[in-house]
């Protein structure tokens, strides 16, 4: 085979296409491949881009590399063939500075230097083929379908992978969305049975929803995480479900109860548990429902925890209870203030309640018991739904 003067075999000569071949290559030529073809001299790149041109392809050509780095900058290519000696530097560098800012544009090498070493650091340093000098036009041609070829194949997988994330994303949030208005669809549903045991033990009416707001804002104040004050205010709001089970004429009953009377009441804490220990979003709110009167020194029921063996919402729970008992009316007598109410509750640190709990309850001002407990009224009035979400948050010491 004859080498012509610009370095190439003769059969790099671009094939003629007949007429009808030729004005289908033009008509590609409007959306075809771009193609940038870097090396010094003029007659290479005239060669090059005549043998691309006429296969439908959008060539421009440069004659260093840092008139290649600022075409990139300006336009949009598809495949980069450049030599690896150049006049400005080195074309394995510039190779390098493209794959860095364009790291999908495939880079074909080309070069008249017969090294393997050169050729292997080409490949190691990211080339996607290395052509050398003469190229047949069939190589040359093979090579560039080929470097296309995996371009569009990097760009299908990075669009899939994009439009795969983006229905993760529209799915998550879908989920979301649904697990919220479950979740939200449950907080009604309890909500309607902590109004029908209010309607059928009058003594607690609205006691239910203010007990759960006090138990929201001492937990939020000790930091408890949010997703577990979720559970807890759940499991303040149906802490006496269990009564619902209790015989009307003891949880009615006006007077004092007998001691048989007094152990059928103490079972409601149980009957709670069994009621909702098999609903599973309800789980950690049925073990509260449980626990809700045992004592920090172990002298309460139905089990006789103490300390840290009573559930932290419970223990919460407890002081959020007794502060609202003592601050509401009662039959038998009429409501204290909430000064009342917590020197009643420090006095019982220790014995009944959790000392680490009650020193964060008395760091919370009456100013914000008040107004919590005029809101929840107000809702409570009005047939509204308590939101958690919105339970106000004490201040920062």
């Amino acid at each position: 085979m004859k080498v012509n003067s610009t370095g190439f075999g003769e059969q790099f000569a671009p094939a003629k296409l007949p007429a009808e071949g030729r004005a289908s290559a033009a008509t590609k030529l409007r959306g075809a491949a771009r193609i940038l073809v870097v090396d010094g001299e003029a007659q290479v790149r005239s060669t090059i881009g005549a043998t691309l041109g006429h296969e439908g392809y959008r060539v421009h050509t440069c004659s260093c590399g840092r008139e290649a780095l600022d075409k990139l900058e300006e336009e949009v290519f598809d495949l980069v063939l450049t030599e690896v000696v150049m006049l400005d530097g080195n074309g394995i560098a510039l190779m390098e500075s493209i794959r860095a800012k364009h790291p999908q544009l495939p880079v074909v090498m080309v070069t008249a230097v017969h090294d393997i070493g050169v050729a292997i650091d080409s490949m190691r340093l990211g080339a996607y083929d290395y052509l050398l000098k003469p190229i047949e036009s069939g190589r040359l041609l093979g090579a560039v379908r080929r470097a296309l070829e995996h371009r569009h194949a990097l760009e299908e997988s990075y669009n899939y992978q994009q439009n795969l994330e983006q229905v993760v994303r529209a799915r998550t949030e879908m989920l979301r969305q649904a697990m919220a208005d479950l979740e939200h669809s449950y907080d009604v549903t309890l909500e309607a049975l902590g109004d029908a045991l209010d309607l059928k033990d009058s003594e607690t009416q609205g006691h239910s929803k203010r007990v759960t707001a006090y138990t929201i804002v001492l937990a939020r104040a000790m930091d408890i995480a949010p997703s577990e004050i979720k559970s807890i205010a759940r499991g303040a709001f149906l802490h006496d479900i269990g009564k619902m089970a209790i015989p009307d004429n003891i949880l009615r009953k006006p007077g004092t109860l007998s001691a048989e009377e007094q152990m059928v009441m103490r079972e409601h804490c149980a009957r709670g548990y069994h009621i909702l220990r098999k609903i599973p979003f309800l789980r950690d709110a049925a073990e509260m429902v449980f626990t809700h009167q045992e004592h920090h020194d172990g002298s309460g029921y139905p089990a006789g925890l103490q300390s840290s063996e009573i559930p932290i919402g419970s223990r919460i729970f407890a002081i959020a209870d007794t502060f609202d008992a003592i601050t509401s009316d009662r039959p038998y007598r009429k409501a204290c203030g909430f000064d009342e109410a917590r020197k009643e509750i420090l006095r019982c640190s220790g014995t009944q309640f959790d000392p680490d709990v009650v020193e964060v309850f008395l760091k919370i001002p009456n100013e914000l018991w008040q107004e919590l407990r005029s809101e929840i009224d107000d809702r409570t009035n009005q047939a509204s739904t308590f939101d958690i979400a919105n339970a106000p948050t004490p201040p920062k010491e």
